[in-house]
Order: structure tokens, then C-alpha cells, then sequence
């Protein structure tokens, strides 16, 4: 899984949306991508295609919240260029007083258990490779509530808390810490997965906005932050789309 030459980038939650567009992004950046999902059929069809663009890719199937299959999916590399930390997800949108547990320990399992499960276990390839980059994929969720969000910007602040303590924690050694936060996303799954499957919840996250972000300009600022010199550590990129000025304000056209 590590050949010589080319550097490595792994990237969780690449089935789908964002990790997906990442996982072609650094492709044809040079990199050699390993995808990792729970959903195999996905990531096995990305890496074909992917190869078949004359880029390098693998598919390794894998539950970024189980722990002990994160420490040997680790062992597969001795050096590593970058970790995107993109496996995530919000499942619901009730109030405090309602909110189900289960959904909030979902959560914080795969958003925040998931982004250390990976960052301990490929930290020290990062770190003998002598120039690695971890991304975490945080959200504008992360920075400020709104209201039935709680849950998921409990989780979302909890990956951006590991961002800002690990880069506090490793400065001195050749590994850069980056956080992205993105705002709307449109995604074929993202909305749907957050209301289970209902499609009308889902069309009203995005009704009247012309032109929220899709998953290739996501994918298209983290490939630019990955990509600049070793010395430059963007610490953290916020985007949103010109249409939305906070989690709360947000112009639609209805």
C-alpha cells in the first residue's frame, strides 16, 4: 500500500459527497489515495474509476468508530502525506428537550471518536514521513449553534477542539493540522441521511438558495490547503456559499 515516490493521502468517509470529490481532488493532485468506508461497493467503485484516470487509488473498508480495526488498517503504512479526517454526519434536528440520545452518541462516535481513532493511530506515519498534513473536516456547526442543532454542533465542536489542541500539542514536529468548516453543503445524501430517508425535510434545508456549495468546492479547498508549501499551515478555512452569511441567515429566493 505504500509505494515508493508518491505520497499518500487517506481520506475516511470517501463513499459519498465531500470525501469522495476529495479522494478524485488529490488524485489528480499526485497524490496515491486510500479510501476507506464502511460501504465497500462504493469506495471499490471509486478507486476504479479513479485508476482507470490513470490516478492511483485503494479501497479498504473500514468503521472509522471501531478501534481495533483502525490500529490494523495503521500498520499498512511506515509513512504518510495526509489524513483527511471527512467521516461524519448528523442524524436529526430536535430540540434539547426532545433530542434522542442514541443520535447524539451516534454522533460524537463517528464525528468525534472517529476523527481520534484515526489521527492516534496514523499519527506517527505522519510523522516519520516528515512532512504530514492532518485535515479535519469540522463544520460551521462547530462555531456557532442554531437552534435544533445542538447535537450536531456538540460533535462538530468536539472535532474542531481536536484540531486546535493537536496543533498546540505537535508544533515543532513536520505535521500540520488543518481544519475546514464548511457551511451549506448540497450533497445527494447529507440532508437525507439527517431526516432518514425523508426527501421533503431534506429539499427544505436547500429550498430558495440558488447556489449553495457542492461537494467539489469543498474538495477543492482542502486539495488547495494540502497542497501548499510545507511551511504554510492553514489553521483554519471557513466556506459558505455567497448566499449564506451565518448558520442562521441565509438568503433564499422563493
Amino acid at each position: 500500500m505504500t509505494g515508493p515516490g508518491t505520497p499518500i493521502a487517506v481520506i475516511t468517509g470517501a463513499s459519498s459527497g465531500i470525501g469522495a470529490a476529495t479522494a478524485r481532488q488529490l488524485a489528480a493532485a499526485g497524490y496515491r489515495v486510500v479510501l476507506t468506508a464502511r460501504r465497500k461497493d462504493r469506495i471499490e467503485a471509486l478507486a476504479a474509476e479513479i485508476n482507470e484516470a490513470g490516478h492511483q487509488a485503494t479501497a479498504y473498508a473500514l468503521d472509522v468508530t471501531d478501534r481495533a480495526a483502525v490500529d490494523e488498517f495503521a500498520t499498512a503504512f511506515r509513512t504518510l502525506a495526509v489524513l483527511v479526517n471527512n467521516a461524519g454526519g448528523a442524524l436529526g434536528a430536535d430540540p434539547v428537550a426532545t433530542g434522542d440520545p442514541d443520535d447524539w452518541r451516534r454522533m460524537y462516535e463517528v464525528n468525534v471518536i472517529g476523527t481520534l481513532n484515526l489521527t492516534q493511530a496514523l499519527l506517527p506515519a505522519l510523522t516519520a514521513g516528515g512532512d504530514g498534513t492532518v485535515v479535519v473536516l469540522s463544520s460551521t456547526a462547530g462555531h456557532s449553534t442554531y437552534e435544533g442543532g445542538a447535537g450536531y454542533v456538540a460533535a462538530k465542536n468536539g472535532a474542531r477542539v481536536i484540531a486546535e489542541t493537536l496543533r498546540l500539542e505537535i508544533v515543532g514536529t513536520p505535521v500540520r493540522v488543518i481544519e475546514i468548516a464548511p457551511g451549506m453543503v448540497k450533497t445527494d445524501e447529507f440532508a437525507t441521511t439527517r431526516f432518514r430517508g425523508d426527501t421533503d425535510k431534506a429539499a427544505k434545508v436547500y429550498a430558495g438558495v440558488a447556489e449553495p456549495l457542492t461537494a467539489d468546492d469543498v474538495a477543492d479547498t482542502i486539495t488547495w490547503a494540502c497542497t501548499r508549501p510545507p511551511h504554510v499551515n492553514i489553521d483554519l478555512l471557513v466556506v459558505r456559499p455567497r448566499a449564506q452569511a451565518s448558520n442562521t441567515k441565509v438568503h433564499r429566493e422563493l
